[in-house]
């Protein structure tokens, strides 16, 4: 007697990739909020971001296998918050008190490009430090030298072009390059490219699909590699053994292949090792408890 076993169709089969035809227009709108926790000799301090952002995304270039992606911030809205000094700025509203709002001012309406393949890979980015250095140029030059290189740091660190890839590559799937049935899993590693250096293994499934949508849930294990150097925000050298996961759920829209709805959600924990500096009163390294979780959710629609 032979068990019968079950036959899989063409159509239980779904092909997902990324999509475009010159001309298309999408807009992109961000919602994040970052806490970092640091333990320092017993005290502890706590940094936050709030984020938002709309992108404009045009298709300049659509071929098969990649796409040239055209894309400029529409509106911003940044919020730090640490060592009791709150920097809350909004790019469309004038504040000759903060310098980072000019900055960010000078983001607006600026083009960078963006060249991703077809099943997901960021290629490139181009043009953007170029817009944030100029913007950086323009805002900060009257200030004095310290207050600058704090400045320039924390616009680069949120806007710069490494930055903008390792959150582009955090937000889009990277498909595989075969058809997939409901429940299929697949993996992908990537590296940390901004802030933390190390790894990320993404892993995604697919839960469900029909003809205009695919449901995509998603996890990322990161782990940091200690013996890299990294620059924080204080500006004290250290090195970070941290780790933790990343929680993604997605609703893909299949003609295109970008999430029409996406929330994503990190926690890392570890420690960093400050660098003993003399100039800030360091004498030894100090090893330095860390936490930091981040909130994010996104929206993508067509808009021509």
């Amino acid at each position: 007697m032979c068990a019968s076993l079950p036959v899989l169709r063409a159509q239980d089969y779904v092909d997902l990739s990324y999509n475009f035809q010159k001309g298309q227009q999408f807009q992109l709108e961000q919602k994040s909020r970052t806490e970092s926790y640091l333990t320092v000799q017993d005290m502890m301090q706590r940094s936050t971001r709030d984020f938002q952002d709309v992108l404009v995304i045009d298709v300049t270039d659509a071929v098969p296998g990649k796409a040239t992606l055209t894309l400029h911030y529409k509106d911003l809205r940044f919020n730090f918050n640490a060592h009791n000094q709150n920097i809350m700025v909004d790019a469309k509203v004038d504040n000759e008190k903060e310098p980072f709002q000019a900055a960010i001012k000078n983001l607006l309406n600026h083009a960078f490009t963006v060249e991703l393949q077809s099943f997901g890979i960021v290629k490139s980015v181009n043009g953007l430090d170029e817009v944030v250095d100029s913007a950086c140029t323009a805002a900060f030059g009257s200030l004095k030298a310290d207050e600058k290189t704090a400045y320039t740091r924390l616009v680069k660190e949120q806007f710069g072009a490494k930055a903008f890839q390792a959150w582009l590559e955090q937000l889009l799937v990277i498909y595989p390059a075969h058809g997939i049935k409901t429940g299929t899993q697949w993996n992908e590693t990537l590296p940390l490219r901004a802030g933390l250096k190390g790894d990320i293994d993404f892993f995604w499934n697919l839960q469900t699909w029909d003809s205009e949508t695919a449901k995509v849930g998603g996890t990322g294990k990161i782990k940091t590699d200690k013996q890299e150097n990294v620059q924080l925000e204080d500006g004290y050298t250290a090195n970070a053994e941290i780790s933790g996961n990343l929680q993604s759920d997605y609703l893909v829209t299949r003609s295109s292949g970008l999430p029409a709805i996406a929330v994503q959600n990190t926690e890392l924990n570890g420690n960093y090792t400050y660098k003993a500096d003399k100039s800030k009163g360091l004498k030894k390294d100090l090893q330095v408890p860390v936490k930091i979780i981040t909130n994010a959710s996104y929206k993508i629609k067509q808009m021509k």
